[in-house]
């Protein structure tokens, strides 16, 4: 570990993300079949992860993608969202969640988020909601999951199809079940540093097994794989998309191995729960007892956090805000509006450390490091 008593910024010993990989017996025989099997792009292992990833989740209607962002733009045109339709969404996420939209012709709306925690309500999504709202994005920040009971209850009155985006909420768990089984559609990241990798790759869960079809002809050009390709007839645009073998077979090999990190994971976001209240100048996030989370990583909230940054990363622990929070972008001016709630939660939070890589030791010496103060 870093020396306690130093004050310059050293290289952290405990990162804020880290890329977890199958051991190389595992995964390299494996990788060395497909990659010499004369077939390595969308074939048979994509279909077969598909299978075993619906399987491990409960929702056997699943979709990959070679990003979380393709499969977000396929949810929100399988959604109906049209040119000029909006989309209620946070701006309290990664880019690419709201550049989706445009890329499928909408125009994010914001609405708030709850400054305990990151995530919207119903309550800020309801006021979000005009005549041309076409869908609500939800995302469950740093994978603790959103007021699910209360967001889907809004969205059945209004008419409006939920799309949650999980990149961050991969093993979390609502109302008992896992994330990936609420909504009409939900779409898991299988970038470098999240739960789960695949390299890159996204994966999109469908409750309505009747859109699976166009899903797939849409991550292909519009094109149906199936048919004869000097016959058939391409109706709509698509796009290159498809997940291909190499992808897949990593993430094949990654599920039979996932549940330990995420473990892993839980265990220590329910350690720093306990703990990191107790010590003076940190709070912690508040959510719903429905709500189990993933802890992609820990978010403290203090009223200091450029000086608590300069602490950890002086004593060799990783942190950030991770996001700039997306309202502040020129891409999306068109969209910006009084958002207090982010106002609040934005000045406040600071993200540490809580993976499958943090061991007791390490999680240990963070809470040392916080207890001495900034």
């Amino acid at each position: 570990m870093a020396n306690l008593l130093s004050s310059k910024p050293v290289q952290p010993d405990i990162p804020l993300f880290k890329v977890l990989m199958a051991p190389p017996a595992a995964l390299m025989p494996r990788l060395q079949e497909v990659l010499y099997s004369g077939q390595i792009s969308e074939g048979q292992p994509v279909a077969e992860f598909e299978t075993r990833f619906g399987e491990w989740l409960g929702n056997p209607h699943c979709l990959a993608f070679y990003s979380g962002t393709a499969a977000l733009h396929i949810a929100l045109l399988l959604a109906g969202v049209q040119r000029g339709d909006e989309v209620v969404s946070t701006a309290m996420t990664a880019e690419p969640t709201n550049l989706a939209i445009l890329h499928a012709g909408g125009v994010p709306r914001w609405a708030d988020v709850d400054p305990a925690n990151g995530n919207l309500t119903a309550a800020s999504i309801e006021a979000a909601i005009t005549p041309r709202t076409r869908a609500i994005l939800v995302v469950h920040y740093g994978g603790i999951p959103a007021p699910l009971a209360s967001i889907t209850a809004l969205a059945a009155r209004y008419g409006l199809p939920v799309i949650e985006d999980a990149a961050h909420a991969l093993g979390a768990r609502y109302a008992g079940l896992p994330i990936g089984n609420h909504s009409p559609f939900v779409m898991f990241s299988l970038q470098a540093i999240k739960h789960m990798t695949t390299v890159d790759g996204g994966m999109l869960t469908c409750a309505d097994a009747s859109l699976l079809p166009r899903g797939r002809r849409l991550r292909w050009f519009g094109i149906d794989r199936h048919a004869s390709r000097t016959s058939v007839d391409v109706t709509e645009v698509g796009f290159k998309y498809h997940m291909n073998n190499v992808n897949a077979t990593i993430g094949l090999v990654q599920l039979a191995h996932i549940a330990p990190a995420l473990t892993r994971h839980q265990d220590n976001g329910r350690y720093f729960d306990d703990i990191l209240p107790r010590i003076p100048g940190l709070s912690v996030c508040q959510f719903e007892p429905a709500a189990e989370p993933s802890y992609w990583f820990y978010t403290l909230l203090c009223d200091d956090p450029d000086g608590l940054a300069r602490h950890l990363s002086a004593h060799g622990i990783g942190n950030s805000k991770a996001h700039q929070r997306n309202d502040r972008h020129t891409v999306f001016a068109a969209s910006r509006c009084e958002l207090p709630g982010l106002d609040h939660f934005y000045a406040r939070m600071l993200h540490i450390p809580c993976g499958w890589w943090v061991d007791d030791a390490a999680r240990e010496y963070i809470v040392e490091v916080l207890r001495r103060g900034w």
